[in-house]
């Protein structure tokens, strides 16, 4: 029996015992592909008071973006036309700049405050800042007496 280990986000499967050469070229090939619908990547950050999204997404303009929040779910989309024209007169040896469309969902818990999202674009980061209700922000410790 062979164990497999499957990566979903990149499609990749590992067999234990593949030649390492073997190993090597199918990921050389897998990764030299030209990938149209990839995500951006995201980083998560907490504050006491916020939690942040900020998400590389560079070669786009804020009106691109589309965020959207329903039944406790942030989806950021994107959906941008590429300029086949400008395309069609150069002879591309190769491209891999994907202005393409996309989308990333998040599933936010009720401790955020959803009427309070904010969002920026500025220099190819897309930054979210979704604020804390207040029964949901760490309290400093108390004493408490005892009588």
């Amino acid at each position: 029996m062979n164990l497999v280990k499957f990566n979903p986000q990149t499609g990749n499967v590992r067999m234990r015992g593949i030649d390492p050469f073997d190993h090597f070229m199918n990921s050389f090939l897998k990764t030299s592909t030209i990938n149209t619908d990839s995500e951006p990547t995201v980083n998560l950050i907490e504050s006491d008071d916020d939690f942040f999204i900020e998400m590389a997404a560079p070669g786009y303009s804020k009106e691109d973006f589309k965020i959207e929040i329903e039944n406790q779910l942030l989806t950021i989309s994107v959906s941008k036309e590429e300029k086949e024209e400008s395309l069609k007169k150069l002879n591309y040896l190769r491209s891999e700049f994907n202005f393409g469309n996309f989308s990333r969902s998040f599933r936010i818990g009720k401790s955020l405050d959803t009427d309070k999202i904010e969002a920026s674009y500025e220099n190819g980061i897309l930054r979210l800042k979704l604020q804390k209700k207040e029964e949901a922000k760490q309290k400093p410790p108390r004493n408490i007496q005892v009588n």
